[in-house]
């Protein structure tokens, strides 16, 4: 620890739900960009049960930040213990603690704890991190309570699926289709405008507006995080359309001894109040699937097949 103040911080709120549903929700990270609005991605870099490794991606005061964070889980506690590693500027050190505390009648408190220092514990610098640990801590602890307490749909609201396609051409021309987001209004017919920044290499934000099945358009904001490398990009709608509370998804392209494998994943946290005013009165969830389902998965399937006419036909022509 540096000479530097300690700041310090603590969120609470109630949920009617068991302990062990909000622990659960806590520990599964992986899952936090559905679940959190202010987290874009998290890749699992190492656990054994207890101690967990994590590469996180999320939203603080409209930046996209990175880092490290080191996690111990104890579910025996409902307690996980949490410290970032070379946290951004101007974080210096930043540790916390989730507790979920179970209350008479079978409703649970989650607590989250911050503290943390800053370089040099500039005024406006303090000022910064304790906004985006209070904005985020907020609407991480509000957005939980709301789908605890629906815990019982699990199994209705979340829907997750994948679509496949073969191609015949190199990996590297998929992916590069792909990743050449900001084209797309020229390539991909059901997308009709897009903005893109990509302030930090492989990391876009963007908003694009997308034709629907029945000529209307809606408009959808994004942050892509691209792993060139491994053939995948990861994306969370920031904005998403009204039957959705959260949308993430990934890009990934795979090439073995006889082609190359490329699919689009979607998962997607439905919003149950809209469902009647979207599709209708006496709509209910299982039509709300069915129609996410069949327009996600129309407008992901014709991405890929042009992505594969992109590689194949490069190859024809060479």
């Amino acid at each position: 620890m540096t000479g530097q103040r300690v700041h310090r911080t603590s969120h609470a709120v109630e949920v009617a739900a068991p302990a062990g549903v909000v622990y659960g929700l806590i520990s599964d990270v992986e899952q936090w960009p559905l679940f959190f609005p202010p987290n874009v991605h998290v890749e699992r870099l190492e656990f054994d049960g207890t101690n967990e490794r994590l590469r996180m991606w999320a939203v603080a005061n409209g930046e996209i930040r990175s880092w490290l964070s080191h996690r111990v889980q104890d579910p025996t506690e409902r307690i996980i213990q949490f410290r970032q590693q070379n946290p951004q500027n101007p974080v210096e050190t930043m540790n916390g603690t989730w507790i979920v505390e179970e209350l008479p009648g079978g409703d649970s408190r989650l607590t989250l704890l911050h503290d943390y220092t800053v370089v040099g514990d500039q005024a406006a610098n303090v000022e910064w991190v304790e906004r985006a640990i209070d904005t985020n801590s907020r609407a991480e602890l509000g957005n939980l309570r709301r789908i605890a307490e629906r815990w019982t749909k699990f199994d209705e609201l979340i829907l997750s699926f994948e679509d496949t396609v073969r191609v015949n051409g190199p990996a590297e021309l998929v992916y590069d289709f792909l990743y050449r987001v900001g084209d797309w209004p020229d390539l991909v017919p059901h997308v009709s405008s897009l903005e893109l920044t990509e302030d930090a290499p492989g990391v876009q934000v963007m908003k694009m507006d997308t034709r629907t099945a029945d000529g209307s358009t809606h408009t959808t904001e994004s942050v892509r995080i691209c792993f060139p490398h491994a053939g995948r990009i990861v994306y969370k709608q920031t904005a998403t359309p009204a039957l959705m509370d959260a949308h993430t998804g990934e890009w990934s392209v795979l090439p073995d001894e006889s082609g190359v494998t490329v699919s689009s994943q979607h998962s997607v946290v439905l919003r149950e109040e809209a469902v009647e005013q979207v599709l209708g009165a006496g709509a209910d969830l299982t039509r709300a699937r069915r129609y996410v389902r069949e327009a996600l998965g129309r407008n992901s399937t014709a991405t890929l097949q042009l992505a594969k006419r992109h590689a194949e036909s490069a190859i024809r022509v060479l």
